[in-house]
């Protein structure tokens, strides 16, 4: 598969599929991290449309939200789906933390679902996927001690796929590829610089000052 910008958000969740596919044949990597960095998505059909694909007879899945409003909500959305859909303090509460065989979808959680998500995934020892966190905003007045260890979980998260748009550009990462930068021309979207790893604010500004 061609590392390239979707034209559509159906065809980024195909990009979406098609990595976790992957991922999920080719890894033992227990945390994963799916982003899409777009201002004003509806992330539940996406979520839904991913849970559907998915789920297969190999697969069983199960989607977290992190609070009982969303949860109410996505059951509203999804009633065919609507047994497979928890909040955090259902799924802690549940015994399905102790069945490894399942596959967790969570769904957003926040920096102030920093504790609870921590203590769910600490239970659990299969495979999670995590769409779009934003744990790693830090809260004022939290202490070093807890910036560290929020920091060392974020850093246990697997990214198999990110789309972001940026100033001037875009970046996309797809399993099992490296993260790639697109600038914008005046021909559109040009493939313009690859990293092995995540690239900071820093070196995607020095990228583009670059012609390649």
């Amino acid at each position: 598969m061609d590392v390239s910008l979707p034209e559509k958000l159906l065809d980024a969740e195909e990009q979406i599929h098609q990595a976790l596919n992957s991922h999920l044949n080719s890894s033992s990597d227990k945390r994963i991290t799916i982003d899409i960095r777009f201002e004003g998505l509806r992330l539940m059909p996406v979520v839904i449309r991913l849970f559907k694909k998915l789920s297969t007879k190999d697969i069983t899945l199960k989607l977290l939200w992190p609070d009982a409003g969303a949860t109410a909500l996505a059951r509203r959305d999804a009633p065919e789906i609507k047994d497979h859909i928890l909040s955090f303090k259902e799924i802690v509460n549940s015994k399905l933390l102790t069945d490894e065989s399942i596959v967790l979808i969570a769904i957003s959680p926040q920096p102030y679902d920093y504790e609870e998500f921590e203590n769910l995934s600490s239970q659990f020892n299969g495979k999670i996927i995590m769409i779009n966190g934003r744990l790693d905003d830090a809260a004022v007045g939290i202490g070093s001690v807890a910036r560290d260890r929020r920091k060392t979980f974020i850093n246990k998260w697997q990214n198999v796929y990110w789309l972001e748009p940026i100033k001037e550009g875009a970046l996309i990462h797809i399993y099992p590829y490296d993260w790639t930068l697109f600038k914008l021309s005046e021909d559109g979207y040009m493939l313009h610089d690859t990293f092995q790893g995540k690239p900071n604010p820093d070196l995607i500004f020095e990228s583009l000052l670059n012609d390649k």
